[in-house]
C-alpha cells in the first residue's frame, strides 16, 4: 500500500536554476568592504566587529562555494573544464584561514573575487 508507484532520480536537490555563484560573489564583496573598513577606521571596537562580520562572510562564500562544487556541477562539466577541481579548491582557500579570514588584505579579497568570477565563467557556460 505505502510502496512506491514509481521511482525517479534527481540529479541535484532542487529543480535545475536554484544554483548561482552570484551569492558566493556577493558573500566576497561583503568580505572586501569589511576589509576596507577595517583599514579605514581607527575605532577598535568597529574594527572587532569588522573582522567578525569578515569571518563570517568568508565562510558563507566558502559554503555557497561548496555548493555549488558538490551539488551543481557534474562529472561531465569536470571532463570538459578539467581545472575546475583545482579552481573550488583554491576559491575556497582564499575565503578560508589562509584567505580572507585569516587576513585584511584587500588585495586577497580581490583575488578570491578574480577566482568566483572565473567560477562563474564556467558555471554560466554550462547553462548554454
Amino acid at each position: 500500500m505505502f510502496t512506491p508507484k514509481i521511482t525517479v532520480h534527481a540529479h541535484c536537490d532542487l529543480p535545475c536554476g536554484i544554483y548561482d555563484p552570484a551569492q558566493a560573489k556577493l558573500e566576497a564583496q561583503s568580505v572586501k568592504a569589511c576589509m576596507e573598513r577595517y583599514g579605514a577606521s581607527s575605532d577598535p571596537d568597529f574594527k572587532a566587529r569588522a573582522v567578525a562580520i569578515k569571518e563570517v562572510r568568508s565562510n558563507m562564500v566558502k559554503e555557497n562555494l561548496w555548493v555549488l562544487w558538490t551539488d551543481y556541477f557534474k562529472p561531465n562539466h569536470f571532463e570538459t573544464y578539467p581545472q575546475l577541481n583545482t579552481l573550488f579548491n583554491e576559491t575556497t582557500k582564499l575565503a578560508g584561514a589562509a584567505g580572507t579570514k585569516g587576513t585584511n588584505d584587500v588585495a586577497v579579497a580581490d583575488k578570491l573575487l578574480a577566482k568566483i568570477d572565473e567560477i562563474a565563467e564556467i558555471f554560466w557556460a554550462t547553462k548554454k
